[in-house]
């Protein structure tokens, strides 16, 4: 018996293996021209016809059972008085009622089957619990019928098996990471033990791999363990190179106090953009800052840009003048604030 899925409908379709619509209608019909022989022969008082209706019976009855059909993915065994004659399909073949036998009938489509292995021992003694699938396909049916009782179940097993021989000769971490790898493993296994049986392994894929809650939080902190010291490797790095970057900064500002003293206005200036900050400093640095000096040079560079030609520096005097005056507003300033 086979099973065939209808759609739309929830139960399967069940019919006889072989089973055809050709035969069937075969079957009626000789049965029906027997049947009318017969009627025939009775009303013509002819006795052969009652042979001829007899004869044609017998041939409707047998039809069905000598006529049969494989679809276009079967594979039907044909035993002749318990020996094997021939495997037929796909399509239509005739066996000899009584006499042949179809012994198996083989579906040759890929096939799936779920296996897995539970509290397995990895190579480093740890538990855990892989869920695979293997995707198979019957090459040979003469031998899957033949050398094998149930090759569904010897596949089911034979993965199995091979599942647990892989697992315990791998590493915890390389299941986890490479699982590529267990599946090529796993593949070439399976199909070297089920290739006698005339079955291939196309695939084997590991759906999934669990690990004990114990090992799964030592793993994460461990996980986490890593990342924090690589943070921390960065952040060094990171300071390694402001430190280097200060250190040049420090030897151009060493050359340049000038710079030095733009800088240091500039940070000023930054921390007293918002409104509302007060910033309350020292009379001795702002003597330090020179902010007066800073002035006369600005104005002076101004004008050496606005001038066309060159023009005497004034007097010592009059500079020095200009400079306290610019200097003594800023100072009372700043010393009103502390």
């Amino acid at each position: 018996m086979s099973n065939s899925y209808v759609a739309g409908m929830g139960m399967p379709r069940i019919r006889p293996r072989g089973a055809n619509a050709p035969a069937g209608l075969l079957s009626v019909i000789l049965i029906g021209l027997g049947a009318f022989a017969i009627e025939q022969g009775a009303q013509n008082f002819l006795p052969f016809l009652y042979w001829v209706g007899g004869v044609l019976i017998a041939l409707g009855v047998l039809t069905p059972m000598s006529l049969k059909m494989a679809n276009q993915w079967e594979r039907a065994v044909v035993l002749r008085l318990g020996k094997l004659q021939a495997v037929r399909g796909p399509g239509m073949f005739v066996i000899i009622p009584f006499i042949d036998d179809v012994s198996s009938w083989l579906d040759q489509r890929i096939q799936t089957t779920e296996f897995n292995a539970e509290q397995a021992l990895s190579k480093d003694t740890v538990p855990v619990d892989v869920d695979a699938v293997v995707f198979w396909q019957i090459h040979d049916p003469e031998r899957a019928a033949l050398e094998i009782t149930d090759y569904r179940s010897a596949i089911s097993r034979v993965a199995q098996t091979s599942l647990r021989e892989m697992v315990g000769s791998s590493l915890l971490s390389t299941l986890l990471s490479d699982r590529k790898h267990g599946d090529e493993m796993l593949r070439e296994e399976i199909g070297r033990k089920t290739s006698d049986w005339g079955v291939t392994a196309i695939s084997v894929e590991i759906r999934d791999i669990g690990v004990p809650a114990a090992l799964q939080d030592a793993m994460s902190r461990e996980a986490q363990a890593q990342r924090e010291a690589a943070a921390r490797i960065h952040l060094g790095q990171a300071e390694q190179q402001v430190a280097q970057k200060f250190v040049e900064a420090a030897d151009i500002y060493a050359k340049s106090p000038a710079a030095l003293q733009l800088r240091a206005m500039n940070i000023i200036y930054e921390t007293t953009k918002e409104r509302g900050a007060t910033i309350l400093m020292p009379t001795a640095m702002v003597d330090a800052m020179n902010p007066g000096g800073l002035l006369g040079l600005t104005n002076a560079a101004m004008a050496a840009q606005n001038t066309p030609t060159k023009q005497e520096a004034p007097p010592a005097p009059a500079a020095a003048a200009r400079t306290a005056a610019v200097r003594s507003p800023v100072r009372r300033r700043l010393t009103d604030r502390s």
